[in-house]
């Protein structure tokens, strides 16, 4: 399960364009935490603090506890906004989890032992086609990753997500087809060999003719 983190919050009253300009000067950032059919909260929170959650990796799939002046809300952070010129963050919507609730999130996706892969070892070179796959998964348990093994893959095969056991409760949200996450291509130096040996091939067959 993707670890989580806490901030302390307070409610805002004054919503507007000022208002988040003035609450960015003081080194907070406005939010909301909307769902579980309840009305919508505006809430300040930490930019400090935010920021670091942020930057730590996997800010739209860790279950976050927020303590709005005095009582702890479970929620996840389902998008945010950046300011165009500083790259500081400007706005936070959370949304409620609860026990027994669905969450569509992208969960990473990561491969093990490339260094004893057949196709890897050959010269090949892993395509990664999804860096991260959308799924449907329990709010209270989300995984951390997708981890695909690639000890037995070799050069031209295709790693679909069929290759892996998904986490309990977990259903990726395409359903229709085993699709690709990755391949293990040829190395461009070794297709081209390959048609440098096919051409020479042919012309001796047309200097004998």
């Amino acid at each position: 399960m993707a670890n989580g983190y806490e901030l302390k919050a307070t409610a805002r009253d004054r919503v507007g364009k000022g208002a988040a300009r003035a609450l960015r000067r003081e080194g907070l950032i406005p939010a909301v935490i909307y769902g579980d059919k309840k009305p919508a909260l505006p809430i300040t929170i930490p930019a400090k603090e935010t920021t670091l959650a942020l930057h730590k990796g996997g800010f739209l799939t860790h279950i976050a506890t927020i303590e709005v002046d005095g009582k702890k809300h479970q929620v996840i952070a389902k998008d945010f906004q950046l300011h165009p010129v500083r790259d500081e963050l400007v706005h936070v919507d959370f949304l409620r989890v609860t026990k027994g609730s669905t969450l569509t999130v992208e969960i990473p996706v990561h491969f093990l032992n490339e260094e004893t892969c057949p196709g890897i070892k050959k010269g090949g070179v892993l395509n990664i086609v999804r860096h991260t796959v959308e799924m449907n998964v329990p709010a209270t348990s989300i995984p951390e990753s997708i981890d695909f093994d690639l000890s037995a893959f070799n050069l031209g095969d295709s790693i679909h997500i069929s290759a892996t056991t998904l986490p309990k409760g977990c259903e990726p949200t395409i359903t229709d087809r085993d699709f690709t996450v990755a391949t293990i291509a040829s190395p461009a130096g070794l297709k081209s060999d390959d048609n440098d040996d096919a051409e020479e091939t042919e012309a001796e067959g047309e200097s004998e003719a």
